[in-house]
């Protein structure tokens, strides 16, 4: 790695360990993949501070990048910990995250103007001397910060990561990036064709663009993209029967959600904080997940109700606490399905004290007997829905998680609708606006499977502008939620 560059031996050691290897993991257990090799621990504070010229902010983000690049750690889990450990507080904690989330959203357009500069290839630059270039590419090109101390701060993280010779090597690579507007390297990065384009603009892979596109059209591309840029507000739910999001709201300081009944939310804040969260009054859970555990209860089947009910891919057990809290007002029970015995402890935390099962199995086979009167299939998918919540998801994924991920959906939903009674009603959702993951696993089973679907729209009212078809589609940027995908489907009394 002399002179900051990557030899070809470590490239090899790091495709093992990309993100696409991980997303094969997560289809097969229902849950993220352990990392291949353990994490790296923080730096201790004093010795990371004691870097001469250096400051803790920069040096956290740096240490940051470099564990989600490593072990496909997850920024938004891993950085509030370490703010905290580092005793980062005020301002400096929002720089910290400002740099930190921004470098890992932005980094497509951060490496292709790199690379335009870089006299060697991106592959061929130590990824510790890559992060740090990222960092202070990130700086110059969407912050305020002076370019002075951009660069400067730029060549110390290089030496401080031990890569002294490539100090120059960084210094040039910042000094071409400060000289010309970030405004003129947008113009003269950008790809062509209308897509292309608005996907380098918003810092997205031009897949993930294009997959928008066939669901919005082009009129309203540029506003879903830049959505998921954006900060999103923490959303709360009140747990039925416990206490309202009248009084969650009252309680919290928050706003009542515009759609579902329990939710609250907050422009800012740590729910950890809070009281009602604290006392298990309420939890933390996007208001587009609320509307579709409450669809699933509200549904009307055809027949009695006999309060049979069931979560089939249960984990983290959101869903299944609100259903379970719905379940104990009705005098109704859910069985909750996970793959995963990690995700499923989860779901057994999630729901305690609620008239809730867990079950430690695979939801295409879980060996439940059926009969079921309502019958949720959240299945896992690429989760395009929620990157805003995950400030690298966008580059981990890769548009071969598709092929591999709808077999595992439509086997899911053809497992409900074995499970569900006849006259029964099956809830089918993802957090992915991809049509392949939607309405594609919907058409099959009622062309295939003989499943009929049901109008889900009145079921989200009064939220509105979700899509043409029966289902629900919806958006950060129409709703304030992640983009969840929502279809009702009823088996047929005579199957």
């Amino acid at each position: 790695m002399s002179g900051g560059f990557r030899s070809r031996t470590r490239r090899g050691d790091e495709q093992k360990n990309s993100p696409r290897g991980e997303k094969q993991n997560q289809a097969r257990t229902g849950g993220p993949a352990r990392p291949s090799r353990p994490p790296q621990k923080n730096r201790q504070p004093e010795r990371a501070r004691s870097v001469p010229g250096l400051d803790a902010p920069r040096l956290l983000a740096h240490e940051v990048l470099g564990r989600v690049r490593q072990d496909a750690a997850y920024a938004n889990l891993i950085l509030p910990k370490a703010l905290r450990q580092w005793k980062i507080t005020e301002r400096d904690a929002a720089f910290t995250t400002e740099i930190t989330y921004g470098t890992l959203r932005t980094m497509g357009v951060l490496d292709a103007v790199i690379a335009d500069c870089s006299s060697r290839p991106l592959e061929q630059i130590a990824p510790e001397v890559l992060d740090a270039l990222r960092l202070g590419a990130y700086q110059l090109l969407y912050t305020r910060v002076e370019p002075h101390a951009a660069v400067d701060t730029t060549v110390r993280l290089v030496e401080a990561s031990g890569n002294g010779k490539a100090k120059g090597f960084a210094n040039a690579i910042m000094r071409t990036i400060s000289r010309t507007s970030p405004e003129k390297w947008i113009e003269k990065l950008t790809p062509r064709g209308e897509i292309a384009a608005a996907a380098f603009r918003h810092a997205h892979p031009t897949w993930i663009a294009e997959s928008f596109s066939r669901v919005l059209g082009l009129g309203e591309l540029d506003a879903a993209l830049d959505a998921d840029s954006e900060r999103p507000t923490v959303h709360l739910a009140a747990r039925p029967g416990e206490i309202s999001g009248e009084e969650l709201a009252l309680m919290t300081g928050g706003e009542e959600g515009p759609y579902s009944p329990y939710a609250v939310r907050l422009e800012s804040g740590d729910p950890g904080d809070l009281d009602p969260v604290r006392d298990g009054l309420a939890t933390v859970q996007d208001e587009g997940s609320q509307l579709i555990a409450r669809a699933v209860v509200e549904a009307p089947v055809e027949g009695p109700d006999n309060g049979r009910w069931l979560d089939l891919c249960a984990g983290p057990g959101g869903k299944a606490a609100l259903m379970g809290a719905l379940a104990r007002i009705d005098a109704a029970h859910v069985d909750a399905v996970e793959v995963s015995p990690h995700r499923a402890k989860l779901v057994e935390q999630a729901t305690r004290g609620l008239p809730v099962t867990v079950h430690v199995a695979d939801g295409r086979d879980p060996g439940l007997e059926p009969g079921y009167d309502r019958v949720l299939v959240d299945a896992p998918c690429t989760g395009l829905g929620a990157l805003r919540r995950r400030p690298e998801a966008r580059w981990r994924k890769s548009e071969s998680d598709i092929a591999e991920l709808t077999p595992l959906q439509s086997d899911l939903l053809a497992s409900a609708l074995r499970l569900v009674r006849p006259g029964g009603v099956v809830v089918y959702s993802t957090c992915s606006p991809d049509l392949r993951e939607t309405r594609a696993i919907v058409d099959r089973a009622v062309s295939e499977l003989g499943a009929v679907e049901v109008d889900a729209h009145e079921f989200v009212a009064p939220m509105a502008d979700v899509g043409d078809h029966p289902s629900v589609q919806m958006w950060p940027h129409r709703h304030g939620t992640d983009a969840m995908f929502v279809a009702m489907l009823r088996r047929p009394l005579d199957r």
